[in-house]
């Protein structure tokens, strides 16, 4: 039974990763094309942290998937 409950964890961990990655892609694409020039908190352009969102985002996505293939394969859930 506690097998289980760890496979539930895992793919929600998996699973929210894959949804806060698909935020932060669309974010940083919308963030890139509307707003280029304006300063962020004073952390840069728009287009620079939309681009840092964008690559955050991307690779947060496709880690997600990654570990909910592998927690399926592997019977964790």
């Amino acid at each position: 039974m506690g097998h289980k409950k760890q496979g539930i964890g895992l793919a929600l961990l998996a699973f929210g990763l894959f949804i806060v990655g698909g935020i932060a892609t669309f974010g940083g694409l919308a963030m890139a094309g509307f707003m280029p020039e304006k300063d962020i908190f004073g952390w840069g352009s728009g287009r620079g942290i939309g681009y840092l969102a964008l690559c955050v985002g991307l690779c947060l996505s496709i880690l997600g998937v990654l570990l909910m293939r592998i927690f399926r394969n592997r019977g964790f859930s």
